[in-house]
């Protein structure tokens, strides 16, 4: 089955609701969990975060973090002032999420040529505009990119 570029790209806007474990808000009183929204980070916010943060990896975090917290809204001066465990934690969700599985010192190196030329296949593969491409989460990518693969092995 060939999805069409509309249903690829959905995933990009997908929101996912997660529950924050007690222990990183300060509270363990037996209540229901607290729960944030998060959306994936595409292409695009990788590339704005990388070119923003070049050599400093706590930016880096602090940026991928507002770029997918969606509801509460936190300003980049908020999510500086996080409690460094519940930031290594949202980090962590947002990877999953985003379906990147690095170390946050990798980002920079992970959004330069390899991505870069992924970008330039997909569209070239697919008749994807630059903009379509770089809209999606690394893991669409990465999905696409392998179903290229086997479709030229297959074929």
């Amino acid at each position: 089955m060939t999805l069409s570029g509309e249903e690829l790209l959905a995933g990009a806007s997908a929101r996912h609701l997660h529950d924050i474990p007690p222990e990183h808000l300060g509270t363990d009183d037996g209540a229901a969990p607290a729960q944030v929204e998060l959306r994936p980070l595409t292409v695009r916010d990788l590339q704005v975060i990388a070119r923003a943060s070049k050599e400093d990896e706590n930016l880096s975090a602090a940026l991928m973090i507002q770029q997918a917290l969606v509801a509460p809204e936190l300003s980049l001066r908020d999510v500086e002032r996080l409690p460094a465990g519940l930031a290594r934690h949202l980090v962590d969700q947002i990877n999953a999420l985003s379906g990147i599985d690095l170390p946050q010192n990798a980002l920079e190196e992970m959004v330069q040529a390899p991505l870069a030329k992924a970008c330039f296949v997909l569209a070239r593969e697919f008749g994807w505009t630059p903009e379509e491409v770089s809209g999606m989460t690394i893991g669409q990518i990465l999905l696409y990119l392998e179903m290229g693969t086997r479709e030229a092995q297959a074929g």
